[in-house]
């Protein structure tokens, strides 16, 4: 054990010193604004360059090529070290808990967007610009973002990258060279951030709320400047500027490269997760919208209209921004929203959940049994798109599927045990799991998770930990045959 922990000490160490650089921006929005949060921004990055120069210095000797299981080790540590490092403003500056603030730091880098934070309005912008930078950056991944870099520092990227990457299948590379897909995909997550700011803008955004709330739109994390989140802005164009990027956030950004490249939309018409998406999402804006019109939540459909549509798509793609307190709708409509984040978004998108592709697989397995039923001698094959799947994806879906529902579970029991309500706490850790944020009743779009004891808050920061790095990662570890030699 204690070995595998040497051989993954040192880019650990690497990668945290390199997180350091993080720091600055929020550094430079502190002495524009002089609202006093400098210091706390400073220690930060003093204290991350520290631990991680630390950890260099003691792995420095153990050097090798990263096995498949030290990418595991290695991606799982990341984001445990990161959140804990990126805790540092929050507890100097803002006088938070550790507790408090490793949950909004895990809640940033696994873009989940539930806080624990009230009076957004009134903190520092540094802090702000910090929350909604931690979610930019775990957008992608940190993981993804530093893939271009590990092969230079001599430990290898693709079993980081299997350990990493969401969905089932993993195994197909974009360009001949490894570090060159980590790159173009960075560069249009890049390029799609900086349209969304400029869109913003020209919304009627200021700039620092455009940059903001850009981060967490692309992200899919969630986060808002402002206590009422989107709802603050009351404006229909910055809502239909955050939908059209939340969609292109939800879809597999291998796919955005595909058109980029072939100069065609082509792609993105043949892609069968992008078709079941847009339809489940068409017929869901309708039906909500029909369905919460007809109870008399707004008095116009086309009223009803916008905000179903805003809110389906910010909470089916665990995005979270909230154009109104949906909490106040019929019930149907909130758990409906909960259950879209379960399978919307697509693998390799920045969001959450099952993932499309999975929900795809079960079905066409499913209906693969119910025809060897009726014809035991046929010979049928699974695809998905035109793509074959093999047995052994699907048999790793159907593993997944397990592992994710009986984590649901086995959270919701701990959080009922500790005293929260049942429909809150199956919500709390749905919400955390899938990373989307806000769930039903006090942790709703107009609440947080504040009320919760130190333990509740615990229970959801494993959950989002684990529906980042789709569970398996986590529990993978907690076997015993993974530390054996």
């Amino acid at each position: 054990m204690l070995q595998d922990l040497l051989h993954v000490i040192r880019p650990l160490g690497i990668l945290l010193m390199a997180f350091s650089a993080a720091f600055m921006p929020p550094i430079g929005v502190s002495l524009y604004f002089d609202e006093g949060a400098l210091p706390a921004f400073v220690a930060g990055a003093a204290v991350n360059f520290a631990v991680g120069f630390l950890m260099w210095g003691i792995g420095r000797r153990h050097r090798r090529e990263l096995k498949s299981r030290d990418g595991f080790l290695l991606v799982a540590l990341i984001w445990v070290m990161v959140a804990a490092t990126a805790t540092v403003p929050l507890v100097l500056g803002l006088g938070m808990s550790f507790t408090d603030a490793y949950f909004e730091t895990v809640s940033g880098v696994t873009t989940t967007g539930a806080t624990v934070i009230t009076g957004l309005d009134h903190i520092p912008h540094a802090h702000n610009l910090w929350r909604h930078e931690l979610t930019w950056l775990g957008g992608l991944g940190i993981i993804g973002l530093a893939m271009a870099v590990l092969p230079l520092l001599g430990v290898g990227g693709m079993q980081v990258y299997r350990a990493e990457a969401t969905g089932p299948i993993k195994d197909s590379k974009l360009t001949p060279r490894f570090v060159q897909t980590a790159r173009s995909i960075w560069l249009i997550y890049f390029g799609l951030t900086l349209a969304c700011i400029v869109a913003f803008h020209l919304g009627g955004m200021r700039w620092f709320d455009a940059v903001c709330h850009a981060f967490s739109v692309l992200s899919l994390g969630g986060f808002s400047t402002h206590d009422a989140s989107i709802s603050f802005f009351d404006s229909p164009l910055i809502e239909g500027i955050a939908v059209l990027f939340m969609l292109l956030a939800g879809v597999n950004f291998a796919t955005h490269f595909v058109c980029w490249r072939a100069g065609s939309i082509r792609p993105y018409l043949q892609d069968a997760e992008i078709r079941t998406m847009l339809l489940l999402i068409l017929a869901s804006c309708i039906g909500i919208a029909l369905y919460i019109w007809a109870l008399g939540v707004y008095p116009g459909f086309w009223t009803a209209l916008r905000h179903a549509t805003f809110n389906i798509v910010s909470v089916g793609l665990t995005c979270g921004l909230a154009s109104t307190d949906y909490g106040q709708w019929p019930i149907f409509a909130s758990l409906w929203m909960l259950s879209l984040s379960c399978v919307l978004s697509a693998a390799g998108s920045t969001g959450g959940g099952i993932k499309m592709i999975r929900l795809l697989i079960l079905f066409k397995q499913s209906a693969r049994e119910l025809m060897s039923l009726v014809h035991p001698s046929a010979v049928s094959t699974l695809k998905v798109g035109g793509q074959v799947i093999s047995d052994r994806t699907v048999l790793s879906v159907f593993g997944f599927i397990h592992l994710y529902t009986i984590s649901i579970v086995t959270l919701s029991f701990m959080l009922i045990i500790s005293g929260v309500e049942l429909s809150t706490a199956f919500s709390a850790v749905i919400a955390s799991i899938n990373n989307t944020g806000p769930g039903i009743g006090i942790i709703g779009p107009a609440g947080t998770f504040q009320p919760f004891s130190d333990f509740q808050t615990w229970v959801c920061t494993i959950a989002m930990l684990a529906g980042r790095l789709e569970v398996f990662v986590l529990i993978v570890l907690l076997t015993p045959a993974f530390w054996r030699e």
